[in-house]
């Protein structure tokens, strides 16, 4: 069924009750998978994601001697889809099938790999790689940001030195009023939102505005897209004061119980 949108302009209120700035619930733990080097857990709405991180780990064998001259750690990234995740928004496979949905998926795997070989202290471990598994349960919008933002939990759970966090959100527009043509950004789209709506995925690097990461899913007019990016990065700071209160409250456990 085709999003009704016709509310947003009277009500100031999305479907799902939130205004144009408020993000969905975000809940995210770190540690959760002892037998992993590092692993998170986070929900976006109702965007479920599992992380672990293998590494750094260094190569070996043949893969040691192809990459002799390699001076840094290279970060690879393997997504995994739940077939009963959902579907993927265009249609395509994205519950692990073939076409459409494979394509996005390594699009989304070397966004990622990217965004973070150049965040990551990747000099301290020559000839080594990490590994960046990302385990999709539910797909409900901002998945990609999901991705990145439990990564970010994923690698500082590791122990794996970085610049900064990584954190990141969706923007979109509503359609144009009527008899105008202005239309109103929102803030962390959700699935339904983003089949209808132009949208982009923005990360920041830090608290401030270094955009590191920005994908856009759809055309729109290169006027709007300000708008757009910015209503991006400040959804992003508000992610980055929700995920920096996980890790100090993983923190303030850990210390308690070795001082226990």
């Amino acid at each position: 069924m085709p999003l009704d949108t016709s509310t947003y302009h009277l009500a100031l209120l999305r479907l799902d009750g939130r205004r144009w700035n408020e993000l969905r619930r975000l809940h995210a733990q770190i540690s959760t998978q002892a037998s992993a080097d590092g692993s998170s857990y986070l929900e976006m709405g109702n965007t479920k994601v599992i992380c672990t991180i293998a590494g750094p780990a260094e190569v070996r064998g043949a893969a040691r001697r192809e990459g002799a001259e390699r001076d840094n750690a290279v970060v690879t990234v393997e997504i995994g889809i739940a077939g009963f995740s959902g579907v993927d928004r265009r249609g395509g496979g994205g519950g692990g099938g073939k076409g459409r949905g494979d394509k996005r998926t390594t699009e989304m795997q070397n966004t990622i790999a990217s965004a973070f070989q150049s965040t990551l202290f990747t000099h301290l471990y020559p000839h080594s790689t990490i590994t960046i598994s990302l385990h999709i349960l539910s797909q409900d919008g901002s998945l990609l940001a999901a991705c990145l933002n439990a990564a970010t939990l994923a690698l500082i759970d590791a122990g794996v030195p970085m610049s900064d966090y990584i954190v990141a959100c969706t923007s979109g527009l509503t359609p144009p009023k009527s008899g105008t043509e202005s239309a109103d950004p929102l803030l962390d789209l959700n699935g339904m939102e983003e089949q209808e709506l132009p949208w982009l995925t923005v990360g920041t690097l830090g608290a401030g505005e270094r955009v590191s990461v920005l994908v856009l899913e759809s055309r729109v007019q290169v006027g709007r897209l300000e708008g757009m990016l910015a209503v991006g990065v400040d959804g992003c700071k508000q992610v980055r004061e929700i995920l920096d209160g996980v890790v100090r409250r993983q923190g303030k456990r850990v210390l308690e119980s070795v001082i226990s």
